[in-house]
C-alpha cells in the first residue's frame, strides 16, 4: 500500500469526517478514554467514511481494533507493541507505521516490517504532554536518511512549516492540533493537501 502524504490524527468520528471533507488521503484513529466496543464503533465509522473518500485509515496502537474495523493499517507508539509483533498480526498487506526519534530505532522499525516512520516531536506541541525535546528539520533529516522507508513528521506541524519538512526529507505529516483546533477542519485539512502537494 502507499504511505500517504497526510495523515490527520482524530480521537473522534466527526473530525475524521471533517478531515476527509477537505481532501485528507489518511486519518488516524487515536482515541482514548473509551471502551473498546466504542473505540471500535468510531473506527468503523472512520473506515466506511474513508472507503467513500477513497482514503485510507490508521488505528494508533491497537492492532485489534485496526484488524475487527476493516482499516489499512495500525502505528505503534514508542510505548507500543512492537513494529515486528503489529507486522505479524496484521500480515503483510497492511501498513504498518513506527514510531522513532533517532536514526537507529527507524532503521529497526524498518528491519521489522515497518511500511513508514513517524518521526517527532519536531516542534513544540500542546496536543500531547510529555513530550521529549523537539527534533526540528534537522532530525527528521538524520532519520530520513538513515531509511529507504518514508518518514512522516509530527508535532506542531502547521502548513507553513511544510516546505522545510519536505526539503529536511520527510515523506510528509501528520497532524493534530492544525485540523482539530482550527475553526474550519475541513479548510485546515484543504489547507495541508495543497502545501504537501498531495
Amino acid at each position: 500500500m502507499v504511505v500517504p502524504r497526510l495523515h490527520v490524527i482524530a480521537d473522534r468520528s466527526w473530525l475524521a469526517d471533517a478531515a476527509l471533507r477537505g481532501g485528507a488521503p489518511a486519518v488516524q484513529a487515536r482515541i482514548k478514554g473509551v471502551d473498546d466496543s466504542a473505540i471500535l464503533a468510531e473506527c468503523e465509522h472512520m473506515v466506511a467514511a474513508a472507503q467513500a473518500a477513497n482514503a485510507t485509515v490508521i488505528v494508533n496502537d491497537r492492532a485489534d481494533i485496526a484488524l475487527a474495523a476493516g482499516a489499512d493499517g495500525v502505528h505503534g507508539g514508542a510505548e507500543d507493541l512492537p513494529v515486528a509483533v503489529l507486522r505479524r498480526l496484521v500480515g503483510p498487506d497492511l501498513l504498518v507505521g513506527g514510531t522513532a526519534r533517532d536514526p537507529d530505532t527507524a532503521r529497526r522499525h524498518q528491519a521489522d516490517g515497518a511500511s513508514y516512520v513517524g518521526v517527532g516531536p519536531v516542534y513544540p506541541s500542546a496536543s500531547k504532554a510529555g513530550l521529549p525535546d523537539p527534533l526540528g528539520p534537522a532530525g527528521v533529516e538524520r532519520v530520513a536518511a538513515a531509511v529507504d522507508i518514508p518518514v512522516i513528521a509530527i508535532s506542531g506541524v502547521t502548513s507553513a512549516r511544510v516546505p522545510e519538512l519536505l526539503d529536511a526529507g520527510a515523506h510528509g505529516v501528520a497532524v493534530i492540533g492544525a485540523v482539530a483546533h482550527a475553526a474550519d477542519p475541513a479548510a485546515a485539512t484543504a489547507e495541508l493537501v495543497e502545501a504537501l502537494g498531495a
